[in-house]
């Protein structure tokens, strides 16, 4: 007996009006063209920001079911670069599992579970992103209190710098120039006080300074004073 195959698409239609509860929406019926939609959980028709959704829409062939249905998505929303052409591969694969038996059930099925996977997808890849920026910024925080990472040498470099900059090194060098011991020699020449004690005791003795004679051997061995060790003479020649 050959198949009614009109009577199966009426049979089909009344089953898939049942199940959809007024979802299922007629455009024609010679042949038959009806829409169905499906969506995500988390889609909101009235804000239509989160989720997924779509239409189906199917015309019956001929011999449909056992030849394919022609399948067409309309009204795709939030759907990414690629996903028309994706879930319509998907749909004809089933559609391909399904021929002789009517299947717009299975379709719909298989479309809105495709949905819910890749909208997981989607939820995934935007946590992954946001938690990827997250630990960008971290590390940029990270990076503004590790500096440059200090060696032996870059300290020696940046203490020396530093030190002529504010000054220390001059002020090191008058302190240490100032603090040096001085040796007997040096100390006999620098002072003052001896010459002009010597000077006065001559004048208040009524001596001409004219008629004081330097006897010069007096000094050729002042060194040999115990004024200060020999070893802190710079000048000190052994003889």
């Amino acid at each position: 007996m050959e198949r009614n195959h009109r009577e199966d698409q009426c049979n089909e239609i009344e089953a898939l009006d049942s199940i959809y509860c007024g979802e299922l929406e007629v455009l024609e019926t010679e042949p038959h063209k009806f829409r169905l939609p499906i969506a995500t959980t988390e889609y909101d028709p009235e804000v239509e920001t989160e989720g997924l959704s779509c239409q189906l829409l199917f015309t019956y062939t001929e011999k449909y079911p056992d030849t394919a249905p022609l399948v067409e998505i309309e009204e795709p929303n939030n759907f990414q670069d690629g996903y028309e052409e994706e879930l319509l591969e998907h749909i004809h694969k089933t559609i391909e599992e399904n021929i002789g038996i009517e299947m717009i059930f299975s379709l719909v099925s298989s479309a809105q579970e495709w949905l819910n996977v890749k909208y997981d997808e989607l939820k995934n890849a935007a946590e992954t992103a946001k938690e990827e920026a997250k630990r960008r910024v971290e590390e940029e925080e990270l990076k503004k209190f590790e500096g440059t990472r200090v060696t032996v040498e870059s300290f020696m470099v940046w203490k020396t710098q530093f030190e002529q900059d504010m000054g220390i090194t001059e002020r090191k060098e008058k302190v240490a120039a100032e603090s040096r011991k001085l040796t007997g020699r040096e100390l006999f020449l620098n002072d003052n006080t001896l010459n002009e004690s010597d000077l006065k005791f001559l004048m208040d003795a009524g001596e001409p300074i004219e008629n004081v004679r330097i006897d010069e051997s007096l000094f050729q061995n002042i060194d040999d004073l115990d004024l200060d060790s020999d070893t802190d003479d710079e000048d000190y020649v052994p003889e």
